[in-house]
């Protein structure tokens, strides 16, 4: 299956989805020194985000989120790429930032955690694709 949506942020990326049905706060929601998910009673509170493709609706929080998106990248403990229903400055600036590869205006629905994903944003174009394999 293939899915079209809006490039936040360009790269490539292929990998094995970990799903969220709920926003995520990045700030006091992810340890970014292990990737791990720290928000207590979020459906994914005790799973790591490092190498993975996250999929989420949208973050929550605060603006300082953007931080933890970045420095996830840096140190390389986060997400191989981000696809969410709806990207807001939160996730962008992270993502831009950490260069994360980032689609939005993705229908999350049809992606279930264990899928193996190729994210596709080309650089010079608003529209990448998101390929479940």
């Amino acid at each position: 299956m293939l899915m079209h949506g809006r490039v936040i942020s360009p790269g490539e990326a292929e990998g094995e989805a970990l799903v969220s049905p709920e926003p995520i706060g990045f700030y006091g929601g992810i340890d970014y020194m292990t990737g791990i998910v720290i928000e207590k009673d979020h459906p994914l509170e005790g799973q790591n985000v490092q190498g993975k493709i996250l999929v989420f609706p949208n973050a929550k929080g605060s603006t300082v989120g953007s931080y933890v998106v970045y420095a996830l990248a840096k140190k390389e403990t986060g997400p191989l790429a981000i696809i969410n229903a709806q990207t807001e400055m939160i996730v962008a600036t992270g993502a831009i930032l950490g260069d994360v590869p980032t689609i939005d205006g993705i229908d999350i629905n049809k992606i279930k955690t264990g899928d193996r994903l190729r994210v596709v944003a080309p650089l010079n174009d608003r529209v990448g694709t998101v390929e479940i394999l």
